[in-house]
């Protein structure tokens, strides 16, 4: 027997370099993870294509090159723990049974884990169009709402099954065997160290070759993700949650940005108490008597203009707020900051612009005692709260309202007894009003003007709720969630009227994003666009408004209804003072910055990249203009800066 060792040892030191070496099984797992990622990359580009997106041959080509790379420099990384174990364990440890057993399960393992993120990677699609991105990492912080809706939404434990039979065939068919084989191989350390240090030094040269400047030069977003590999971006999300304006964005000169930014928000009633650059605190008089109105700020999540009768949509899914729009101050070209609700919530409490990275809201240690809505109103003896369906440490939210002059109200804070009706991200909005009803009720015996944010979550996956409502059944699509959403806000309006308070409300209400932001552009336009009225019976008479605004210019328009005096921090503008033409939106990904007017739309981006695009009357793009320098992209640079510059320097800390 110890012949027979012998001969099969030397024959396969006689063999080819490949099939002599530890390392064979690195390079069959090597083969088959690049079939796992370009089989998610075709199947991801299906959904793309039958969802009316169009590829040339040469965005094939570039789809499948650039993503051999990103896929290889992802294996080269993950291969470098593999690669120390294949190398420094010793011949005797590698030939027994128990390292057999434990290289059998660890292979099983990372082939389920490559099923298991083909499968994530479809849903994460499905419901952004786009990779793992900052989005992935908060679901991985935050895995109870997560995990909850993905029960709620989809047959895990069926899929999860097949999964682990489909995997137990691969692993069968494809690596029982060479597991066998490379245990048997009785490769010289010399050797071994040879490939690890080839491993070590090609995974060192993907770290300077391969990085995001390589997606970065591609306009089409949809050719730009599909190019990408889905578990390096999640990496690099963890890696790049916040980025540096100053150091990855083009700047101007901070005395030049500094004046074209005051110029922006400079207003006839606004009076700057400093001449230093970016501190923009300034006095602002309202003329008139302070109107101390009630404010209930209605935040409907995932909410696109696109769903509203008002907007062209057939469906019947918006009849309240239909109604609503011809009764209100309605904002026809409003338009969402971002794509996550941290965002819209960043917006119209801080009413400042989106900067790169994470959101405000989630900058833990520098989220709280900022210049906010909530703090000025208070300074105005008002009752604030911050009235959330869900939990409110998710996103950081309680951390955030509560520094802000906030008095928060979530989910685990009311009784069991007062929820009818819950999912995985919290209670049916229509309790979530019942909540703001029964807080309303108790400003009024104080005496109090209230100001009350209030941001609902039941238009969200899964898209259950209380049947009954509407005459779409709970669960089945967007659709009946934005149904009932509409449904809910007319129930709580309907017992809102029969309150003492109601005709000295102003009602406010606005989406937090839309239901998708990715298109073709980095920011397309439209997928931007999001409801937003201010309805108030005995206090506001209807009318549209058509300049183009921004989550924003919600607090300092408000403050203007109000006819307030106030020391501001705000970047926004009172709409109702902005000549129609002159309106602007910023509108912002985590990556992208942008800023749109009538002119078109200027977007920075990291590695300091500059586009100007303009557009037809039908809202295509017209032109394209690479790295644009004229005045349009001077004031977006203006914005950004300022607000970056801002918050880093602690300059719109709250001082009353």
């Amino acid at each position: 027997m110890i012949a027979s060792l012998r001969r099969r040892t030397i024959s396969l030191s006689n063999s080819k370099f490949i099939n002599a070496s530890r390392y064979q099984l690195a390079w069959r797992i090597y083969l088959l993870a690049l079939f796992y990622f370009m089989a998610t990359r075709c199947l991801l580009l299906f959904v793309a294509m039958k969802a009316g997106t169009s590829i040339s041959v040469a965005q094939a080509v570039h789809i499948y090159g650039l993503g051999f790379l990103f896929d290889t420099g992802y294996y080269l990384y993950v291969l470098v723990p593999i690669s120390l174990y294949l190398w420094l364990t010793p011949d005797k440890l590698w030939a027994t049974k128990l390292n057999e057993l434990f290289l059998h399960v660890m292979v099983f393992v990372t082939i389920y884990v490559m099923g298991f993120t083909v499968i994530g990677e479809f849903l994460f699609w499905d419901e952004f169009n786009v990779r793992f991105n900052f989005i992935s990492v908060d679901y991985l912080v935050y895995r109870r709402e997560v995990s909850n809706n993905i029960l709620e939404s989809y047959p895990v434990f069926p899929l999860l099954a097949a999964l682990a039979v489909i995997s137990f065939l691969v692993y069968y068919a494809t690596m029982r065997r060479t597991i066998k084989a490379v245990v048997e191989v009785r490769e010289p350390f010399q050797r071994r160290t040879m490939l690890a240090v080839a491993n070590f030094a090609l995974a060192g040269l993907f770290v300077v070759v391969i990085g995001q400047h390589l997606r970065g030069g591609q306009s089409n977003v949809q050719v730009r993700e599909l190019a990408s590999n889905g578990p390096y971006q999640l990496f690099a999300a963890f890696r790049n949650n916040e980025l540096s304006y100053m150091e990855f964005y083009a700047v101007l000169e901070e005395q030049r940005a500094a004046r074209i930014l005051r110029q922006e928000i400079g207003e006839q009633t606004a009076k700057f108490t400093s001449s230093d650059g970016f501190d923009i605190t300034r006095k602002i008089d309202n003329p008139g008597t302070p109107r101390f109105n009630n404010v209930m700020l209605i935040m409907v999540e995932s909410f696109s203009a696109k769903f509203m009768g008002t907007f062209g949509n057939k469906k019947n899914l918006t009849p309240v707020l239909d109604d609503l729009a011809d009764k209100s101050l309605f904002f026809n070209q409003m338009y969402a900051t971002g794509t996550r609700t941290t965002r819209g919530l960043e917006a119209v409490t801080l009413s400042i612009p989106p900067t790169p990275g994470r959101s405000i809201v989630k900058r833990l240690g520098k989220e709280r005692d900022l210049w906010s809505l909530g703090n000025v109103l208070g300074t105005k003896g008002y009752d604030v709260r911050f009235l959330y369906g869900g939990r409110g440490y998710f996103d950081n939210m309680n951390n955030f309202f509560d520094g802000n002059g906030y008095k928060v109200i979530d989910e685990p804070s009311v009784p069991d007894a007062e929820i009818g009706f819950e999912n995985a991200w919290g209670m049916a909005d229509e309790y979530l009003f019942e909540q703001a009803l029964k807080s309303a009720d108790e400003a009024q015996k104080t005496g109090k003007p209230f100001f009350f944010h209030v941001l609902t979550t039941s238009n969200h996956r899964p898209y259950t709720y209380p049947e009954g409502r509407i005459d779409i059944p709970s669960g089945t699509h967007r659709h009946g969630a934005v149904k009932y959403s509409d449904w809910a806000i007319g129930d709580f309006l309907k017992k809102a009227r029969s309150k003492p308070w109601f005709d000295k409300t102003l009602f406010v209400i606005v989406a937090d994003h839309t239901a998708g932001g990715a298109g073709k552009q980095d920011l397309p336009v439209s997928r931007y666009h999001i409801p937003a009225m201010i309805y108030a019976p005995k206090l506001v008479k209807p009318r549209r408004i058509d300049t183009i605004a921004s989550q924003i210019d919600l607090a300092p328009s408000l403050l203007a209804m109000l006819t307030m005096d106030y020391k501001s921090f705000f970047y926004g503008r009172n709409i109702f003072d902005v000549p129609v033409g002159e309106g602007r939106a910023l509108i912002a990904n985590y990556q992208y910055l942008g800023y749109y007017d009538k002119n078109g739309l200027s977007v920075l981006g990291p590695r300091r990249t500059v586009r100007k695009f303009t557009f037809k009357p039908d809202g295509s793009v017209a032109r394209v203009v690479e790295n644009a320098t004229g005045l349009h992209t001077q004031i977006a640079k203006a914005y950004y800066e300022g607000a970056y510059l801002a918050f880093d320097q602690k300059l719109n800390k709250w001082k009353p």
